[in-house]
């Protein structure tokens, strides 16, 4: 499900919610459901700064449904995540986006707005299940799955 809760940057909300179904179906977990909330920058940066003590805004933020120890047991590999995480129930978490931000990120690597959503929605995901590439144990993984997932789903 990908809502629209801001107003500055006109987003056309059903390519993404297709797009986040074919990331479920990338990662074998076409049977659980995530929320792509797209926020305002404002709202973003309070956020940032309330749960990870950052200021300003960011692109993208994730809220996981299970806890960060069972994720990182579950994506503990090198090369992909499992199948599906254990007890991981059918709802995996929130992802929050900033689309002012996202653009600003798109011009300045050289994307569109549509593909730096796609990117950041792939990110978000990715940080539900578990990937966390600022953990000094990530190695690199979150990365290498990120950029492979890419290239399935045509964002490279």
């Amino acid at each position: 499900m990908v809502l629209n809760q801001q107003k500055k940057v006109r987003v056309k909300t059903p390519p993404l919610e297709a797009f986040l179904a074919g990331i479920l179906r990338e990662l074998n977990l076409s049977c659980s459901e995530v929320a792509i909330a797209l926020v305002s920058e404002a709202e973003i940066a309070k956020w940032n700064k309330k749960y990870l003590n950052k200021t300003g805004p960011t692109d993208v933020l994730s809220f996981p449904a299970f806890s960060p120890p069972r994720a990182a047991r579950f994506t503990r590999s090198k090369a992909a995540p499992r199948k599906r995480p254990p007890s991981s129930g059918d709802w995996l978490g929130d992802v929050a986006i900033s689309p002012e931000t996202a653009r600003r990120y798109a011009e300045k690597n050289g994307r569109s707005l549509d593909d730096e959503l796609r990117v950041l929605m792939l990110h978000g995901v990715l940080h539900l299940l578990g990937y966390d590439h600022e953990s000094p144990l990530d190695y690199g993984a979150m990365d290498r799955v990120e950029q492979k997932l890419r290239r399935r789903l045509g964002i490279a």
